[in-house]
């Protein structure tokens, strides 16, 4: 637990953290609003696209080592980050940042699950998400504090201690090893297809309108439609979509925590530049301001968890889905004069609606397989959180791009701006409410453990 916590926290941390001290980035190499999106777009890419793949290497080759390894090359990836000096070689060591990351989300969750039977579960995985919203917390002060006071670069530094003493943590006390699915073959050829539907899908993205986008859209589809097929017909994929297709709670708790995470995860990356652009915040007042949000999670995410073990998931979980979006719909009426109690307060209802979605969908998904699949759900969950933070981060690239193009942002932007963040949490709105549907028709948790 104390491992699964740790790692739980050091990620998000460095998520929440970085999305503070994006425009002063920004002001130090001359960026642009859409390049600019990809110093934490790079990091969502490496990490939805290498974790599938990796979580089925740690189901043969281990889960601890590929934790251990996935710390290590986190953490030196943060230091190469704080040396970055250019957007280039900055982008570059965040991808490898997003990789370690992936090694660290395939397992820890997966490690938790094999560790604590299903009576305990929900409380585990509540303490856990609980770890993730408490560095999501801090992270916006403690980046806006060190940006303010330091400079950007020591956020990365942040990391490097904190790492070294969870590996040593991992080597000391974490004697045993997981390897379920020891004697499979790694698919290496469907590997690197999901890794280039997924590339060609985001860089498409980032560059709506330009005709270039359609083509990058063509290859993302056809690289789909492979992997699909290849995956279905393998012994071993790297992948099991036979999850997706015979377990109904599995595949619709995953296709709602995608919903969710679409709609959520780049509410704080707009709201960080519309409080320093619009507001005139700085960055340790905008962190304090954005702390409001995580730490709301924070607070609540056990109870949603012990709630979890003793109703059924996906009630408490819709609800948790409808609370957030009425909070995503009423930023979407946000104005140059909103007032922060006003940004608050909505931070509160997405917080809440967050905590009593997250915990209970994460049981639910981790509930419904049999542990022989424990690596490859833990991997699902962890695919579809990042695949929807990915996804989340490509609609405000898109809004950028349309509203406000590819300038570095000054005060006659302002108007565009807020135009780009106004679109944006109203088509987050439009996909929370999708997932109120997609967690309403999941099926019942119990029925599955019976």
């Amino acid at each position: 637990m104390i491992v699964a916590v740790a790692g739980s926290f050091v990620t998000p941390f460095m998520g929440s953290a970085i999305n503070v001290a994006l425009p002063s980035i920004g002001e130090q190499f001359q960026m642009d609003a859409v390049l600019l999106s990809w110093i934490a777009t790079s990091y969502l890419l490496a990490a939805a696209a290498f974790l599938v793949p990796l979580g089925k290497l740690a189901d043969i080759h281990g889960r601890k080592r590929t934790y251990t390894y996935g710390m290590i090359l986190f953490t030196v990836a943060s230091l190469l980050c704080a040396a970055a000096d250019s957007p280039a070689m900055l982008i570059l060591f965040r991808v490898l940042q997003g990789i370690g990351a992936a090694m660290i989300f395939s397992t820890g969750m997966a490690i938790l699950t094999s560790v604590f039977p299903p009576e305990e579960r929900g409380t585990a995985l509540g303490i856990t998400v609980a770890a993730v919203y408490i560095g999501l917390s801090v992270g916006p002060f403690v980046g806006g504090w060190l940006t303010q006071h330091y400079s950007w670069r020591a956020v990365f530094l942040f990391n490097g201690p904190f790492g070294i003493v969870t590996v040593v943590l991992i080597l000391m006390k974490l004697k045993e090893e997981w390897a379920e699915a020891a004697s499979d073959k790694f698919d290496l050829v469907g590997s690197f297809v999901y890794v280039i539907c997924l590339t060609t899908l985001m860089y498409g993205l980032s560059l709506v309108p330009a005709a270039g986008s359609v083509w990058l859209f063509l290859v993302a589809a056809c690289a789909a439609a492979v992997f699909i097929r290849r995956e279905a017909s393998l012994e071993n994929p790297v992948l099991d979509l036979s999850l997706f297709r015979s377990n109904r709670v599995f595949a619709f708790s995953s296709l709602a925590a995608l919903l969710n995470y679409s709609a959520t995860f780049a509410v704080t990356f707009l709201l960080s530049i519309y409080l320093q652009h619009v507001n005139g915040l700085s960055p340790e007042d905008a962190g304090l301001v954005l702390m409001t949000q995580p730490a709301v999670m924070a607070a609540f995410s056990p109870l949603a968890g012990r709630l979890s073990d003793r109703i059924e998931p996906r009630i408490v979980a819709s609800a948790g889905m409808a609370l957030t979006a009425v909070g995503l719909l009423s930023l979407s009426m946000l104005r140059e004069e909103s007032t922060l109690a006003y940004i608050i307060l909505d931070l509160v209802v997405l917080g809440l609606g967050f905590a009593l979605f997250s915990s209970p969908n994460m049981n639910a998904i981790m509930s419904s397989v049999n542990k022989g699949f424990y690596g490859i759900a833990s991997g699902a969950l962890g695919t579809m959180r990042l695949l929807g933070q990915m996804l989340s981060m490509g609609i405000a690239t898109l809004v950028f791009a349309l509203f406000v193009g590819r300038v570095q942002i000054a005060a006659v932007d302002h108007p565009s701006l807020l135009k780009s963040c106004r679109y944006a949490f109203l088509a987050f709105s439009a996909l929370c409410f999708a997932g109120i549907l997609a967690s309403l028709v999941r099926g019942r948790l119990r029925d599955a453990d019976s």
